[in-house]
């Protein structure tokens, strides 16, 4: 079975000059939108850092970073697979103060990626975050956040639609939080994860859908899907989902969590097996409670742009490499990749 679909009759309403105006357009006031928000300024980051570092996000785990070493410099270095880490030292390194954050492009390479129509190796966030209390870390001030995030999300689309009236993606502000256990319970027929989360958003298509608490096993003795157990709180964490109209599927825009602090995160390195990572210079520094109590997450930029601009593959936004069956199949249904 190809890993490319196109719909049958499938249009993107853009030419490609138009779409590459939107892209700058959204990417322009979604971080706009996004910064007021929450309360964040503009930092540059890495491509790549030290490997002993400890800073690199491992995902879940068996995706193999891009590496290669610096003969001036000496030692190994690593394309990022995400900032996760990096920005939680960044927001201590500068004095960024209790409710204030930080936002960044983050360019990433994911060589293990299986690309289809929404996954690419090449992957492209708006990464974000903000320093909080202790008192912060709850579901109440996780779901606040989340609902910020969405609104950043409706507004820019709603003035999408005004510059582009082409355009007629529809994206609800209503918050819908549902844990994965919950999700489970709610459909044991349904053997894997994008299976139950498609039935429960196809259901709930007016509502952007906050799906909670990914990383700890479920009772059927399954995580809902991998996270890394040494940034998000997995009591506090989840995964933003829309209705992708075009695809007929859910759509995940965001992963995003309140992060670990040294308690959880000496439990969540046990629970994964993981405790080989203590050592390492970021694990210390957060089991000795020397780095702020943060919220974050990645906010994919090219996820947000196929979404409101209703496109059917993501290299209609993003340039990456693809299979020789996916170029032809695009061809054939008159779909230009970048």
């Amino acid at each position: 079975m190809s890993k490319c679909y196109i719909p049958e009759n499938y249009h993107n309403p853009l030419s490609v000059y138009q779409t590459q105006c939107a892209i700058e357009f959204i990417k322009q006031n979604f971080q706009n939108n996004l910064s007021h928000a929450l309360n964040l300024m503009r930092v540059s980051a890495p491509l790549f850092v030290e490997e002993n570092s400890g800073l690199n996000d491992n995902l879940n785990g068996y995706e193999r970073p891009v590496g290669f070493d610096v003969p001036d410099v000496g030692g190994e270095s690593q394309v990022v697979h995400s900032l996760a880490k990096w920005k939680r030292l960044a927001l201590k390194r500068y004095q960024f103060k209790v409710g204030k954050g930080l936002v960044t492009d983050m360019n990433a390479i994911r060589r293990d990626e299986v690309v289809d129509n929404i996954h690419s190796v090449y992957v492209d966030q708006w990464d974000w975050e903000k320093v909080i209390r202790r008192e912060d870390r709850n579901v109440d001030y996780l779901l606040q956040t989340v609902q910020a995030i969405v609104n950043a999300i409706y507004v820019t689309n709603e003035t999408l639609k005004i510059e582009f009236p082409q355009l007629s993606a529809d994206l609800p502000r209503r918050l819908l939080p549902i844990t994965t256990q919950e999700l489970e319970d709610m459909f044991p027929e349904l053997q894997t994860a994008q299976e139950r989360e498609t039935a429960f958003v196809s259901q709930n298509k007016d509502k952007a859908v906050f799906l909670m608490q990914i990383g700890a096993p479920l009772r059927s003795g399954k995580p809902h899907d991998g996270r890394a157990p040494d940034y998000d709180d997995w009591k506090l964490n989840g995964d933003i989902l829309y209705w992708n109209k075009t695809l007929s599927q859910s759509f995940e825009v965001s992963s995003m969590g309140i992060r670990v602090d040294a308690q959880s995160l000496d439990a969540q390195l046990t629970a994964a097996h993981c405790d080989d990572r203590r050592k390492l210079p970021f694990h210390q520094a957060l089991l000795h409670d020397e780095l702020p109590l943060t919220i974050g997450g990645g906010i994919g930029q090219s996820r947000l742009c196929m979404l409101m601009l209703g496109c059917a593959h993501i290299g209609e936004v993003q340039s990456s490499i693809w299979d020789q069956n996916t170029h032809q199949i695009c061809e054939q249904a008159g779909v230009m990749l970048l």
